[in-house]
């Protein structure tokens, strides 16, 4: 059985550990209220620009429509992995790394399979499933659109050139504070949303030069939004779990520190009861002298 003065030092390296998870737990909790606070205020540009591409849709000729809205047969498929550039946030990149290589596997029974991967985590576990087309692991941990238009850009360019028939985006979407699940979506061509309800007035926009000009212009910053919403989830579901891995970490350090203090008490009391032994042994041993 380990000493009391290792039993005591091992009580101060937990203690420690314990500080530093209870800081980072306080920190992620800090920044994940901003986190959350960023994607509310990013609804209502991302609400009215779909709104337009809805009406865009409407007034279209479905024959003129742009290339970025054609469905065509797949042959060449690209995935786009969001992933965090941190760890010590859970299952969270393991989750979506995960969901990524299923969807990956299936996708090659069908396709010419790319992979793009945004976040270190990604980059280091999923590189060597398909070919990598292109990686972007300095994205800031608070993102603004003007980060991830790059990625937008290649996306766009390469589908309008038939690099890829389809472009598949996999990333965890934020539900809530403790649950974050690994979502994938299609992001090219795109799907334009149906409207939610029909509109009691109706009203008559002129475009110009055309509407289908116009949607062709609007598309890929509807692409650039989807994609900024999504970092924005990252974030969000980043410092989500991280704040509930650190405050599991901080339960747990609590709970050992317990058990070896626990254990360290009862050393410490048999080492008193073994003093006293001896001391009357030996007084006893001076009796009988």
């Amino acid at each position: 059985m380990a000493s009391a003065l290792e039993i005591r030092r091992r009580i101060r390296s937990v203690h420690n550990t314990r500080q530093i998870t209870r800081a980072m737990q306080l920190v992620a909790a800090s920044r994940m209220r901003r986190a959350q606070e960023a994607v509310r205020a990013a609804r209502p540009y991302a609400d009215c620009i779909t709104a337009m591409l809805q009406r865009l849709s409407e007034v279209s000729d479905p024959e003129q429509l742009p290339p970025l809205l054609r469905p065509r047969p797949i042959e060449k498929t690209a995935y786009v992995v969001m992933t965090t550039n941190r760890g010590l946030c859970g299952a969270l990149n393991s989750n979506t790394a995960r969901l990524a290589a299923d969807r990956l596997s299936v996708a090659r029974s069908y396709a010419e399979v790319s992979l793009i991967i945004v976040g270190k985590k990604g980059h280091a576990a999923l590189r060597g499933l398909a070919q990598l087309k292109a990686s972007f692991v300095d994205i800031a941990d608070r993102p603004s659109i003007e980060d991830i238009a790059p990625v937008g850009r290649l996306l766009v360019e390469d589908f309008e050139q038939g690099t890829y028939d389809e472009v598949q985006l996999v990333y965890p979407r934020f539900v809530n504070t403790l649950m974050q699940e690994a979502t994938a979506i299609r992001l090219l061509p795109v799907a334009v949303p149906e409207a939610a309800a029909a509109r009691s007035v109706r009203v008559q926009f002129l475009y110009e030069p055309d509407p289908v000009t116009v949607l062709g212009a609007m598309i890929p910053r509807f692409i650039e939004t989807v994609l900024y919403r999504v970092m924005l989830e990252l974030a969000a579901s980043e410092q989500s779990a991280r704040m509930v891995a650190m405050r599991n970490a901080t339960d747990n350090a609590t709970e050992v520190i317990r058990t070896l203090q626990l254990a360290y008490n009862k050393e410490r009391q048999a080492g008193i009861t073994r003093e006293i032994l001896d001391i009357a042994a030996g007084a006893n041993a001076l009796a009988e002298a």
